[in-house]
């Protein structure tokens, strides 16, 4: 248990620091903050519960970017510059490591093992954004056509109660 809350702490730790040397710093490091510790959080949670690495990846990235989305527009701020540091946690370091230190040992069976787990979990992070990105701009879309429905309907009601 105590390892999973240094383990949530690091993962703090990582975002902002990234959000620090990506040139973040006022009040957007307390929510990079948090996205980031959540986002580590809900991956644990996953992989715990007896998830795959591939489902906690991809559900602690959808998690994040939709928490990007929101902050975003809370923040008046680019989605990107929340997304970016808030994901460096769930980067898969030690994958890539060891796919780059087989490849360069020339064992090239441990290589295209590595090599293929990066693929699946950057895959997951990826279909995580996009199906977050996806669901925000509907959700906008449908909120921004049904207020212009209402304004129609309003409208047309006005006028004909002008004309009686």
């Amino acid at each position: 248990m105590v390892s999973y809350v240094i383990q949530t702490v690091m993962g703090i730790i990582g975002s902002v620091g990234f959000a620090v040397l990506f040139g973040i710093y006022d009040r957007k490091l307390l929510w990079i903050a948090v996205g980031g510790g959540a986002g580590w959080a809900v991956y644990l949670v996953c992989v715990v519960g007896g998830q795959s690495k591939f489902t906690g990846l991809f559900v602690s990235a959808l998690f994040v970017a939709a928490c990007s989305e929101i902050f975003s527009r809370v923040l008046k701020a680019p989605v990107i510059m929340l997304l970016v540091p808030m994901l460096i946690p769930e980067i898969p370091g030690g994958d890539l490591y060891y796919t780059m230190y087989y490849l360069v040992q020339g064992d090239y069976a441990e290589f295209g093992s590595y090599a293929n787990q990066v693929l699946i979990e950057a895959g997951a992070i990826a279909l995580g954004i996009i199906l977050a990105s996806y669901a925000a701009k509907l959700t906008v879309s449908v909120h921004v056509h049904a207020k212009q429905y209402v304004l129609r309907k309003e409208k047309k009601n006005g006028e004909k109660c002008y004309k009686k």
